[in-house]
């Protein structure tokens, strides 16, 4: 009976140890994730649309920690994917029967432009890549580099909604493409600036 009570104080014991590891392990960890969130969003007051900004990072926050280029990183690879994903969906709307030849003639310009921004920021992100711990001079032309990619990738996403002014091109395929147009160049925005506030630090 004793060695009974023995084990089982013993067990007791061992449970009591790992409850107390696995809750210090999730302290760390809750810990680690709020320094990292509050990085982010000290970060995103640089930016034009921070609430945008914040939203857009915050579920990438255990890969970006306290890194400033892994959060331009970050940022211009979410405003890739963004462009990408309205590329897409401006290039199924060309293939919409009954368009108006104005209509077609905005979406295909459009098209157009949201390609270039796709690819300008691609470059960009492969530019930051290259980067690595590069400082001085290189750290300059690559920043620049950067920066003009990206400045006119924001020129493409007003281009193309600019192709939509009007009241001739009003309806739901103007207001379809302005609202993803939109959330393209706020994400953009906010991410030339962090590369400009990265850039800045060196």
């Amino acid at each position: 009976m004793a060695n009974q009570l023995s084990l089982i104080f013993s067990l007791i014991i061992v449970l009591l140890s790992f409850l107390h590891l696995l809750t210090t392990s999730e302290s760390a960890a809750a810990a680690a994730t709020t320094t990292t969130t509050s990085f982010i969003r000290t970060s995103c007051r640089a930016t034009t649309y921070p609430s945008v900004c914040v939203q857009s990072l915050y579920t990438y926050a255990a890969a970006i920690k306290k890194s400033p280029q892994q959060l331009v990183t970050t940022a211009l690879s979410v405003s890739v994917e963004k462009a990408q994903s309205t590329k897409t969906f401006v290039s199924r709307l060309t293939k919409f029967r009954g368009l108006k030849p104005r209509e077609y003639a905005a979406i295909k310009d459009c098209l157009e432009e949201v390609s270039d921004s796709v690819d300008r920021l691609s470059k960009s992100v492969k530019e930051l890549k290259k980067l690595g711990p590069a400082r001085g001079p290189e750290f300059v032309w690559h920043m620049s580099n950067l920066q003009t990619w990206v400045s006119a990738a924001l020129t493409d996403d007003s281009t193309c909604m600019d192709g939509f002014s009007g009241r001739a091109l009003n309806g739901r395929i103007k207001s379809s493409i302005r609202a993803r147009m939109t959330n393209v160049a706020q994400v953009t925005s906010n991410a030339l600036a962090l590369c400009n506030r990265f850039a800045g630090k060196y």
